[in-house]
């Protein structure tokens, strides 16, 4: 059941509501576009930033901040929902990644002495980004007042795939607060009689405008894992400090997997002359998948709880019992420079 609070608009494109609201609320919430698959805005009506999340995948679609010339999205979107249900495999934007991240070795794991193949999308010869970046939300709940505007989003997984059996209940709160910060914490629990494997993450691109080779990115890591030529990790840890104190990505390519180190709260920046964005993800993802596109004028920054493969290579495999819920958490924060 859609929950509505005293600062919450719903839009559609036949009707309009709009729920009793204080008149200096200092945020709201906007649900807008069509009923099975709504678009909702966060917004902080002192500054304008407002965060644009779809039911569809329950995906961050873009984070406009306020500077000198009006507002500018941060993240690489679409360009409505449509358009994401129709593009969603080309470069997988934004997309939740669950059960698995990343690439699977051809779709094929075992778990519990039994072989599993997942069906749903494959890249060459593996499969890739989980089985949920195309699934529809609920919305569960909405919130605004004086400190925050937020959406709680609910999936029931029903275990369709046949190399992936095992329902699941995934939650995703995405908040946002003063300063440009915005907040997206995820929750799984299932009720199966066993224990199931897991693994999660985001995909979202990032762009300050401008190309890439423009830009600075520094992460709080000096592992990078290997990988083989299929970009699946071989196991071996690498030394690679070049983002430790931050460096240029002026003629870098990158689609590796680094380490956070885990004395100090890990964190990612990256920044040109006018932006600076700042990750802070939560200890439960410990790895930071970069990608730069061909294109060069976005970045992937994934926040991922294990490494690619790893209902194989175990890296970060996380067995969930049914009396559990494993939380996920990673804060995005704007500044304008």
């Amino acid at each position: 059941m859609l929950a509505l609070n005293c600062a919450t608009t719903f839009t559609r494109k036949t009707s309009y509501f709009q729920a009793p609201k204080r008149p200096s609320m200092p945020f709201e919430t906007i649900i807008t576009g069509e009923l099975d698959c709504p678009a909702i805005i966060l917004t902080d009506t002192n500054t304008g930033c407002e965060a644009e999340i779809y039911a569809f995948g329950g995906l961050l679609n873009a984070f406009r901040i306020p500077c000198e010339k009006g507002l500018i999205n941060v993240v690489d979107g679409f360009i409505s929902v449509s358009d994401a249900k129709a593009n969603i495999t080309k470069g997988f934007k934004s997309t939740k990644l669950s059960p698995f991240v990343c690439r699977m070795e051809k779709g094929h794991y075992t778990f519990g002495a039994k072989d599993y193949t997942v069906q749903k999308h494959f890249l060459g010869n593996h499969a890739i980004h989980g089985l949920l970046y195309d699934a529809v939300f609920q919305i569960k709940n909405t919130e605004a007042d004086n400190n925050k505007a937020s959406v709680t989003l609910e999936y029931f997984y029903d275990g369709n795939d046949k190399g992936f059996p095992f329902p699941y209940t995934i939650t995703i709160n995405w908040k946002l607060e003063t300063g440009n910060k915005l907040t997206a914490t995820t929750t799984v629990s299932h009720q199966n009689l066993h224990t199931i494997p897991l693994a999660d993450g985001w995909h979202p691109y990032f762009t300050l405008g401008g190309s890439v080779d423009e830009w600075l990115l520094q992460f709080d890591s000096h592992t990078q894992l290997e990988y083989n030529e299929d970009l699946l990790p071989t196991g071996r840890k690498l030394e690679d400090e070049r983002f430790r104190n931050g460096g240029s990505l002026e003629n870098i390519m990158l689609d590796n997997s680094f380490v956070l180190d885990s004395h100090a709260q890990p964190k990612c920046v990256l920044q040109n002359d006018r932006l600076r964005l700042t990750i802070e993800p939560g200890k439960t993802y410990p790895v930071l998948q970069v990608y730069i596109p061909p294109h060069r004028k976005s970045i992937a920054i994934e926040n991922l709880s294990g490494a690619p493969d790893n209902f194989n290579n175990g890296i970060g495999l996380i067995l969930l019992r049914a009396d559990e819920k494993q939380v996920f958490s990673t804060t995005y924060q704007v500044t304008a420079l």
